[in-house]
């Protein structure tokens, strides 16, 4: 099992920048893949960012060049430098993280709210 815990959220003002942290723990967990998710009021959740555990990025075009995901594998955290931010990236965002030594299990956090408002 993989516990995720995610902090960063809140309300910021368009062009501004906010930070997300995701921080994975538990016993015998191998990380392949740690990524964020973002699902907006009435609609689908979808994919943002993935950095893998070898160091590819990838992000979903809609936030290349402004959002930035980073890992730092001793402490098996993730984050997501978010700048630029626009009134359309308002969504609940959740970490998502793939364990290789359960067969490539997904585990998820329970989300954090960003809210990009004047």
């Amino acid at each position: 099992q993989v516990q995720l815990v995610e902090s960063g959220g809140g309300l910021v003002q368009p062009v501004g920048s906010l930070r997300l942290s995701c921080a994975a723990s538990g016993s015998s967990f191998s990380i392949y893949a740690m990524g964020w998710y973002r699902q907006a009021p009435g609609k689908q959740r979808e994919w943002v960012a993935t950095i893998f555990s070898a160091g590819s990025r990838n992000y979903v075009n809609s936030v290349k060049g402004r959002f930035t995901i980073s890992r730092d594998n001793a402490k098996n955290t993730v984050s997501l430098q978010m700048n630029s931010l626009k009134p359309e990236d308002t969504a609940v965002y959740y970490c998502k993280v793939t364990d290789r030594s359960s067969g490539y299990r997904d585990y998820w956090g329970q989300g954090t709210q960003v809210t990009v408002s004047s």
